[in-house]
């Protein structure tokens, strides 16, 4: 099929690059000229895993192209995907300006019957409209445009691998007809049939993955409560934590052992710093805020959101402890990105930390493999190092942020050769405490002795 993506950031350049490989031609664009300039000229705008593999492949058979000119992309699909961002409002409600201003180009500009579809992750009810106003903007011709929806639910860091490994694909539509197309544009992906990057050709046999048909509320219903029940289980894990702490016990003792239940499962009870990124917190603040709409009060999800602002106030409570002074303190961020495996620093735990720190005079030192360029714009005034050992070199203290695979496998007993002060503040749990008192260090970390 001819598909169109509107929007190139993490969900529609993974998208269009993912569908490309599958075997569909696909035309991407993006408001941002100088990102489609970028991949006209074979750059790859942010890193995912296997990203730039994808594009590379999809040029080189040229099922896949870029234009700045979004009404040339409009009529070049059958089916347009809108993956345009959605940011939270102060109130917490989704900005859903990106999607009608995305509505009214495909209305002005399209010559022939169009599929649109939503992949941006929207609140409930927001399909109605974006049918409403397809309608309102051609003239009330609506037998041009069908809408559906078809949330995502890749994770960053792994994106490409979850597109062509999902679980189950999601697709909310009116009538029959729309989800046959939807199946057929996904029917490489569902008969593992393409080429696959992640393990350099034929996919290995696996669980096949479930297409459900449901109605669109239900769909955009669906990833919003997907990923605020994931964050739920963060902040809980984080609560046994700090329980943990105070009566003398293991927090991943404990939630290791829940885990073991299948009906609960060991994804997502990690302690530590707690959810960044862009997703969890618009999300969690989008479905609080659509309750409340309804008459619905979310409790426990104001609870969710309460719980992870104050993992950061309590790392600095452990970081205030161990240094008792902060000001003019040398000390090592190792993490900068809200995850591993990903550049995407939006809602960073570790940049909430670094903005209080230099807000009390410490003297930063940063490393990161992927998000220094980032966050070198934010904060120019951090020392930032390609080497991690760099980076700690003089310090009078090391903060884990983020859970890098480098990261993980640091050796510390030459780390603390260059350290002025043997000192480690795990946000993340990476370490055995015991091994790093062992090698001489004072070590903090969430929910263990």
């Amino acid at each position: 099929m001819r598909i169109s993506v509107i929007g190139c950031g993490y969900v529609g350049l993974v998208t269009g690059a993912c569908l490309a490989e599958a075997g569909h031609e696909v035309v991407c664009t993006d408001i941002n000229t100088e990102r489609i300039a970028q991949l006209n000229a074979g750059g790859v705008p942010i890193y995912e895993e296997h990203l730039g593999e994808i594009l590379a492949s999809a040029r080189k058979s040229g099922k896949i192209s870029y234009t700045a000119n979004i009404g040339d992309a409009i009529r070049s699909g059958d089916a347009i995907f809108i993956c345009v961002g959605t940011p939270p409002k102060d109130s917490g409600e989704a900005d859903l300006s990106a999607i009608d201003h995305v509505a009214r180009q495909i209305a002005a500009e399209a010559q022939s019957s169009k599929l649109v579809v939503e992949k941006s992750t929207v609140p409930a009810r927001t399909g109605l409209e974006l049918s409403r106003a397809l309608k309102a903007y051609s003239r009330g011709d609506a037998r041009k445009f069908r809408v559906a929806s078809n949330p995502e639910f890749l994770r960053e860091g792994t994106a490409v691998y979850d597109f062509f490994h999902p679980d189950r694909i999601v697709v909310g539509v009116e009538d029959v007809s729309t989800a046959e197309e939807l199946r057929e544009i996904y029917r490489p992906i569902l008969e593992r049939k393409f080429h696959c990057p992640v393990h350099q050709g034929a996919c290995p046999p696996a669980a096949k993955a479930e297409f459900l048909v449901t109605t669109i509320n239900s769909a955009e219903l669906i990833k919003h409560a997907s990923n605020s029940f994931l964050a739920l289980k963060i902040s809980y894990a984080n609560v046994i934590a700090d329980l943990c702490e105070r009566i003398g016990a293991d927090v991943e003792e404990v939630t290791h052992a829940m885990g073991l239940d299948p009906r609960i499962g060991t994804q997502f009870l990690k302690a530590g710093l707690g959810f960044g990124g862009f997703c969890f917190p618009k999300d969690v603040q989008a479905f609080i805020h659509l309750s409340a709409t309804v008459g619905v009060d979310f409790e426990i999800l104001k609870a969710t959101e309460r719980v992870n602002k104050q993992r950061i106030e309590r790392f600095l409570e452990k970081i205030h402890k161990a240094l008792w002074v902060v000001k003019g303190k040398r000390i090592a961020v190792l993490g900068l990105a809200f995850k591993a495996n990903t550049d995407d620093i939006r809602f960073a735990p570790a940049l909430d930390v670094v903005k209080k720190l230099l807000d009390e005079g410490a003297v930063l030192h940063a490393s990161d493999p992927e998000a220094i360029a980032g966050t070198r714009k934010l904060f120019p005034q951090i020392e930032y190092h390609d080497d991690p050992y760099e980076t700690l070199r003089n310090a009078d203290a090391a903060l884990v942020c983020t859970e890098w695979d480098i990261f993980k496998k640091m050796d510390w007993d030459r780390a603390g050769k260059l350290m002025a002060r043997k000192l480690v503040i795990d946000g993340r749990n990476l370490y055995s405490p015991k091994h790093m008192r062992e090698l001489g260090f004072e070590y903090y970390s969430f929910g263990r002795e």
